[in-house]
């Protein structure tokens, strides 16, 4: 028979590999919507069509929550609403800015300069609600933009204003979604995380669908064969299958175990990068990636051990 010691090293086992797959799928996404521009596709129809593709299966998943569940266990229609505000805020504006801003940025370079997020959850925490700066925090922000400043610095094609301004949507994506997180962790409580994931990315679907409706024309869908097939792959396996995967690691290894396996996530997207986008990896991009990603993987490593001892 197996120990209960046994059957946890298990259970922990199948979290992070749930984890590390979820963070391989997610480190797809800029890759194919990189080829997916390359058939001239628009940003707010690409978002659509992703968004639209994903619905069903979000939306499914909430009615499937909030059924099973006895009445008195359910959410209040004010933690309902505010999941779907906050839902907009983080997978529709956050992600508009980021597809925005791969229209000119590499993938690799937008993976990085999201994956600072966690420092401005930190810096909108202290600023909204007076939360406490941390030395680790601030040292582990200053490596991470540092790293950003050398790629930049280093390439002076970067430096050109059109892969500046896509660099400043995917920062303004990192924003954003650091306010998600910042705004979502008391409404997942409230709402259990499948039944909260399933609402935010409900809202964000059907918002982008009703900004893609307001402003542009159904001829603005058209595409090649292959562009759908990309568009497929970047709805389930960018988007749903991730989404899941990473809410049962997390269930099994806790938010700061899935926090470290997704450090390899930027690595991922990089290999990805240069293999099938040709993208340019030197010493700035090489100096630059070990800023980040070392910086960040401080920051979570204290972090991580700082709760622990809370505990």
């Amino acid at each position: 028979m197996t120990s209960p010691a046994e059957h946890g090293v298990r259970w922990r086992l199948i979290g992070f590999g749930l984890s590390a797959v979820g963070s391989l799928l997610f480190a797809l996404k800029g890759i194919l919507i990189k080829l997916i521009y390359v058939y001239g596709i628009d940003t707010t129809a690409l978002l659509a069509i992703r968004m639209g593709l994903s619905l069903p299966v979000f939306a499914g998943v909430g009615l499937y929550e909030w059924f099973r569940r006895p009445p008195a266990e359910r959410p209040d229609g004010k933690s309902i609403g505010l999941a779907a505000t906050v839902g907009i805020l983080g997978y529709h504006c956050s992600s508009w800015l980021d597809f925005e801003g791969l229209q000119t940025l590499e993938a690799q370079t937008e993976r990085l300069i999201l994956f600072t997020y966690p420092f401005l959850v930190i810096i909108f925490g202290r600023m909204i609600f007076g939360h406490r700066l941390r030395a680790h925090a601030l040292g582990g922000a200053g490596l991470a933009y540092a790293g950003l400043a050398v790629m930049f610095g280093a390439e002076p094609a970067r430096l050109n204003p059109s892969m500046l301004t896509g660099a400043m949507f995917v920062f303004g994506a990192a924003a954003t979604f650091a306010l998600y997180q910042l705004f979502a962790r008391e409404l997942i409580l409230r709402c259990g995380p499948a039944l909260f994931t399933a609402v935010a990315m409900s809202a964000a679907s059907v918002s982008l669908i009703a900004q893609f409706l307001l402003t542009r024309d159904f001829g603005d869908l058209a595409a090649p064969a292959p562009a759908w097939r990309l568009m497929v792959a970047l709805a389930i396996f960018s988007t749903v299958v991730p989404t899941f995967l990473m809410s049962a690691g997390t269930a099994r290894i806790g938010a700061q175990g899935t926090a470290i396996i997704s450090t390899v996530s930027p690595l991922l997207t990089i290999i990805l990068a240069v293999a099938i986008l040709a993208e340019p990896f030197g010493w700035p991009e090489a100096v630059g990636t070990l800023l980040v990603i070392g910086g960040t993987g401080l920051f979570t490593l204290i972090e991580t051990r700082s709760q622990r001892r809370a505990r």
